[in-house]
């Protein structure tokens, strides 16, 4: 099923008043005590707020596209009732540790895919209040006004965000931050996967590199990359909802400026 422009306006109206809700409440809320706890480890957290913010997006969800399938970081799999149906992919706190420990780098993240892919996303920062958004064909925008990707074509000088695989480095993570600084560019680690490639679309930093992604975490950071001229590159273990050129290399999922992503590449080996 392929959405209408119609349905993808209406989709874009959702997201961003679903961000705004979750703009909100993650500014209002400073969970501690019973309302913090961890769930497959002692480093994997989750708050009342996760719960509450996705709990609000599948009610609202529900009620204006009832033959969408949702899936969630808390809540898991609600399949699509329409056959072929578009899928949304929610996480309400992307970065819950660095939430939990007050580090204001976290962020709301949802995104609908169609029979085409990606089609609708937004990431929100409710630290900056800030929303990036995209729409696939349409460019991408934070609050409201068109971004587009670095126009590096070199990486000295520049940095490269990546993330880690929950608390353990990716393979080839210690060398490809070897490889840049030898190159004279610059590592990050964040903690918010999508708000990473938010960031690399508003021309933030140069690329993104991720061991592991699923579409929960990334999918709208990804069109919002995309959608802001950034090349995307995925190995063949990438769920294919997030679309990106074949690659080869040991990184799940790449996403940069154009004049860089090859020697991002070459870095990562």
């Amino acid at each position: 099923m392929i959405l209408t422009d119609a349905e993808v306006q209406r989709c874009l109206e959702a997201i961003l008043e679903l961000a705004g809700f979750a703009t909100d409440t993650m500014r209002r809320e400073h969970p501690a005590g019973a309302d913090v706890w961890t769930k497959s480890h002692a480093a994997d957290w989750v708050t009342a707020v996760d719960l509450a913010i996705e709990a609000h997006v599948r009610d609202r969800l529900g009620t204006w596209f009832p033959g969408h399938g949702i899936v969630g970081e808390e809540y898991g799999v609600s399949a699509a009732r329409d056959a072929g149906g578009p899928v949304w992919y929610c996480d309400p706190v992307d970065g819950t540790t660095n939430f939990v420990h007050g580090l204001p780098w976290s962020s709301f993240s949802l995104a609908v895919a169609d029979g085409d892919g990606l089609c609708v996303g937004a990431v929100a920062d409710p630290h900056r209040q800030e929303v990036f958004s995209a729409v696939r064909g349409d460019g991408a925008r934070v609050n409201g006004v068109p971004v587009t990707c670095a126009q590096a074509s070199t990486l000295t000088g520049a940095i490269v965000l990546t993330e880690l695989e929950g608390t353990r480095l990716w393979d080839g993570m210690t060398d490809m931050a070897g490889a840049l600084s030898d190159a004279g560019c610059v590592t990050r680690v964040m903690g918010s996967s999508a708000l990473t490639l938010a960031s690399v679309g508003a021309g933030r930093a140069a690329a993104a590199v991720f061991g592991t992604v699923h579409p929960i975490d990334v999918a709208a950071g990804v069109l919002v990359a995309r959608e802001a001229g950034c090349v995307t590159r995925a190995s063949r273990r990438v769920d294919p909802v997030l679309g990106g050129e074949p690659s080869a290399s040991r990184a799940a999922f790449v996403a940069g400026a154009p004049g860089v992503v090859d020697a991002v590449l070459d870095a990562i080996g």
